[in-house]
């Protein structure tokens, strides 16, 4: 499956989720949620997964975490905020720069639409 494929899934399986849970619970449950209805679904995904940077010749093994990972393509970044701000879509772009990843997903799920709450990013590498 491609990106593209494994985008439309995801964002089905998060607008479930949020259909169910509605917006005010905290990150750590919508992840939870989203994780196991991919998982259902047949689709690889790691949670928390590692991130290293390499600063120089230092390699920090811990540097980052990445929420959600699927089929080692799709970086899924989730938000429980007010508002998403410039540092958040920062934070993905970085994930995607430093893991050479090409599609990402900024998720907010503190909104009354869970559309109005998700964001793509494509690394042009």
């Amino acid at each position: 499956m491609n990106e593209n494929e494994l985008s439309n899934i995801i964002i089905g399986k998060a607008i479930e989720v949020h259909k169910i849970l509605g917006p005010g619970l905290l990150e750590s449950a919508y992840q939870e949620c989203l994780y196991s209805e991919l998982i259902d679904s047949g689709l690889k995904v790691v949670k928390e997964k590692p991130l290293p940077i390499v600063y120089k010749e230092i390699k920090l093994d811990h540097g980052y975490r990445i929420d959600l990972l699927v089929e080692d393509k799709v970086v899924i970044e989730l938000k429980t905020v007010d508002s998403l701000i410039d540092v958040h879509e920062a934070q993905i772009l970085t994930y995607l720069k430093l893991g050479d990843f090409k599609l990402g997903l900024l998720i907010n799920f503190n909104v009354k639409l869970l559309k109005q709450g998700i964001r793509r990013f494509v690394n042009n590498l």
